[in-house]
């Protein structure tokens, strides 16, 4: 009979990240819980707020606590895809082309501000985030393993922004919003030592063959058929909606199926339940769904589809 609960040393590295990174990132516990499904569903994580909330420190944090490479890409508007990916140069010496190695090369890439450059940049991590590869000169290079983009982007009304196309945000597990911190959170904050020497006191908790042990066991977490149903039948709720112009893709019904499974990992169980489906919908299908033009609302485009979202959930019946 298979195990329901986690009883591996491996387990145990998944609560101690999660632990170290909640140290570092105060009264943000949701964000964090997120970050880490990204991680062990071998997912991507897009964090949206206003500069200032620890969108970065999250990313720093999370490096430095898994001890794996980490990157750090500041997007801008003159930046071109060479400059993430890498570029051939022409060796007199040897007499042919040799590939220089892009920042892309890495564990955990930052891709801070995603969004302030130009769409032909932002789709040269379309290959990358899909398949773990990249192509120049019709040669296929792979990338380092585990891999895990963290991009941060602003708000779109903010000025200097490009928006995300939608073969961009299909390629992100989830997406999270930082917000200001409570009073409380923020006062920790302001008693607490400058961001940079904690982060400097952050501890490797885990490592990159741990990350990679722990996605292949993320991987054996039992889903039952109806939670698979209900699953669909969300998706397809999206995609018939008038509220909404495009639904869920069946990469995004994927991404569910595996974030699920990441997040029953993390509350210690090898089974998933429609908690874990549920809780997870509004982050894994918001970003995915564009809301109809027609559509009637005072919220920004980004809250009117987690709205949209939240009503199909609440009409969708959770299997018992």
């Amino acid at each position: 009979m298979a195990p329901t609960t986690i009883q591996s040393s491996i387990g145990s590295r998944a609560t101690a990240l999660e632990k170290s990174l909640r140290k570092i990132i105060r009264g943000n516990d949701e964000v964090i819980r997120l970050a880490m499904v990204a991680v062990l569903a071998h997912g991507h994580l897009l964090i949206e707020g206003v500069p200032g909330v620890g969108k970065t420190t999250l990313a720093h944090a999370m490096a430095r606590a898994l001890d794996c490479q980490f990157q750090r890409i500041q997007f801008t508007s003159d930046m071109l895809p060479t400059d993430v990916l890498g570029i051939s140069l022409y060796s007199a010496m040897e007499q042919q082309f040799e590939f220089k190695r892009g920042p892309i090369f890495t564990n955990i890439m930052l891709a801070d501000e995603i969004n302030r450059t130009t769409p032909k940049t932002q789709s040269a991590l379309l290959e990358a985030m899909n398949e773990g590869q990249i192509t120049i000169d019709g040669h296929s290079h792979p990338l380092p393993q585990p891999f895990l983009v963290i991009a941060t982007q602003n708000p779109v009304e903010h000025h200097g922004t490009y928006p995300l196309p939608e073969s961009q945000l299909d390629r992100f597990l989830l997406r999270v919003h930082m917000g200001y911190p409570q009073a409380s959170s923020e006062r920790e904050i302001l008693r607490a030592e400058a961001g940079a020497a904690r982060l400097d006191a952050v501890e490797p908790v885990a490592s990159g063959a741990d990350v990679l042990a722990m996605q292949d066991e993320v991987t054996r977490v039992k889903v039952d058929d109806s939670l698979v149903d209900y699953a669909l039948e969300i998706v397809r709720c999206t995609r018939q909606s008038e509220a909404l112009s495009l639904g869920v893709s069946p990469r995004g019904s994927l991404m569910l199926y595996r974030a699920a499974q990441a997040m029953a990992y993390l509350d210690g169980r090898m089974f998933a339940t429609p908690a874990d489906f549920k809780s997870l919908a509004v982050p894994v299908f918001s970003h995915r769904v564009v809301v109809n033009a027609r559509y009637s609302s005072t919220l920004k485009k980004t809250e009117q589809a987690e709205t949209i979202i939240r009503e199909i959930l609440n009409s969708v019946h959770v299997p018992v």
